[in-house]
């Protein structure tokens, strides 16, 4: 699953908080990195309230995301290379003072990169997958990845042969032709192929039910 950096510019104001953390949903979905939407989010929040409190509302930003190695990072790019963030202990009732403790806490690392034209602040959250543009490593995965292989290669041997790993197009329909002469296999044997599918679709959103409850 190939997952190319991205970045939005944003001005720095409270309205536009919700707004990045919808967009940091969206990508994590069409990433694959749904369990980790959370505590992204939460980082995003924090890193772009930390630029409003002390750089200033209306200050022109950045906010950039990408892999790095297996880790998902997060960047928050302002013009103000003064106002540093920094690690302060909070009390339990005080409403400031909790950005940064809260990313410290959640985040595997984070710190602050400085640039002749201005900042960078930064977050990087464990994915729980073995490289850049793998899947996280459940059994169910991993046994489609295998089928796929094999099926793109009996489907599209002159096209793939030679490839180290499939390309998300070729993947993609790869999928829909297995789902195909699946479901040509069914009928064939007299079985009723919208049953099967829909008995598949509630198995599937069981088990990602159970998965999330899990986490």
């Amino acid at each position: 699953m190939p997952r190319k950096p991205w970045d939005i510019a944003f001005t720095a104001e409270p309205a536009e908080v919700a707004a990045l953390r919808r967009i940091m949903r969206l990508h994590l979905g069409l990433w694959g990195l749904q369990h980790l939407v959370d505590e992204a989010q939460l980082c995003v929040s924090e890193l772009v309230s930390n630029v409003i409190t002390h750089v200033g509302p209306g200050t022109p930003a950045t906010l950039a995301v990408s892999m790095e190695g297996a880790h998902l990072r997060i960047e928050v790019h302002d013009p103000d290379t003064r106002a540093l963030p920094t690690l302060r202990e909070a009390s339990a009732d005080s409403e400031e003072g909790r950005g940064m403790a809260l990313v410290d806490a959640i985040a595997d690392r984070w710190g602050v990169l400085l640039r002749p034209d201005g900042k960078v602040t930064w977050c990087e959250l464990t994915t729980q997958l073995a490289t850049a543009d793998g899947h996280v490593e459940a059994s169910s995965v991993m046994r489609a990845e295998v089928l796929l292989r094999h099926y793109a290669a009996a489907t599209q041997p002159a096209r793939d042969a030679g490839a180290s790993r499939l390309t998300s197009a070729v993947a993609e329909e790869t999928v829909i032709v297995a789902i195909t002469d699946f479901l040509h296999w069914l009928r064939a044997h007299g079985r009723d192929a919208d049953d099967m599918l829909d008995r598949a679709q509630m198995r599937f959103e069981a088990e990602c039910a159970a998965r999330r409850q899990g986490q």
